[in-house]
């Protein structure tokens, strides 16, 4: 495999240039809608943590469709979270999703939100589902479910292969499938279809914690939701935004853990002063 141009490290200057301050004649629809088809009865938790991971990098409103039980559970941390389907301008998709147990109701649900071609977050259970969408696409998988995306994109390769060159994999997956790749670890790569090699690095050894995946995935949907124009406008730009996701992410953890243990909901709990700090 050809060795990928040099990556660039993306640092508080590039990510401060992502961030969307809502103006004086703002509303809750124009700071962007994210739609979320996340969690399911297994793991409802992820859902719980992604939408406050979104709510806390600041959009207007989050639409939540899911499991009733999950639903529920997501009202009672969030309750201003709406349950009700509509007119969203982004949508997360996948996270505490099991593929081989998704309901065929549930694949219906996430394939008719890929149908609407608008900007998508894919992970965990909806990233076999990648080819089904039209919009701009970014994946965010770790290196195990990267190895199982490829294989079924016809691709074989060890998951200890990608493990050990994740930014060459990152590239070939780009490539391969026509999306953004964000691929997490403890630096991340985010390479996009045509050549853009971001990296993201600093992050605490204590991120590696559960429902760390399900925190970025919401920061990540939110700053897609408050940046569609830009998105219309220049498809690359989903490559600086997943940058900006990982970065913020890596920051939140690093305040939350101040040298010590976290768990993933005090990283999303830290985002509102990361963002701040970084705007500062």
């Amino acid at each position: 495999m050809a060795k990928p141009r040099r990556w660039l490290e993306w640092e508080a200057a590039q990510a401060r240039d992502w961030i969307a301050v809502p103006q004086a004649d703002d509303d809750k629809y124009s700071r962007g809608v994210l739609g979320l088809c996340t969690g399911s009865t297994g793991y409802p938790g992820a859902a719980v943590l992604g939408v406050e991971a979104a709510g806390r990098t600041g959009v207007g409103m989050l639409r939540y469709l899911g499991p009733r039980r999950v639903a529920t559970l997501v009202l009672q941390r969030r309750p201003e979270v709406v349950t009700a389907d509509g007119r969203v301008q982004a949508w997360l998709l996948g996270s505490g999703m099991d593929a081989g147990a998704r309901s065929a109701d549930r694949t219906t649900q996430l394939q008719k939100a890929l149908r609407q071609g608008l900007p998508t977050v894919l992970d965990a259970g909806a990233l076999d589902l990648v080819g089904a969408g039209t919009g701009a696409r970014v994946i965010t998988p770790h290196y195990r479910e990267l190895a199982a995306l490829l294989q079924r994109s016809g691709e074989g390769v060890p998951a200890e292969e990608i493990a050990r060159e994740p930014g060459d994999w990152a590239v070939r997956a780009a490539e391969l499938l026509g999306v953004t790749v964000l691929l997490k670890g403890n630096t991340t790569h985010v390479a996009s279809p045509s050549g853009i090699r971001l990296s993201v690095s600093g992050a605490p050894a204590w991120l590696a914690t559960a429902g760390s995946g399900d925190v970025l995935a919401g920061i990540l949907g939110a700053l897609l939701a408050t940046h569609t124009s830009r998105i219309d406008a220049d498809a690359d730009a989903m490559a600086s935004l997943a940058a900006t996701a990982s970065f913020v992410h890596a920051a939140a953890a690093s305040r939350a853990s101040a040298g010590g243990p976290m768990l993933a909901l005090d990283i999303a709990e830290a985002v509102p002063a990361t963002i701040a700090a970084l705007l500062a």
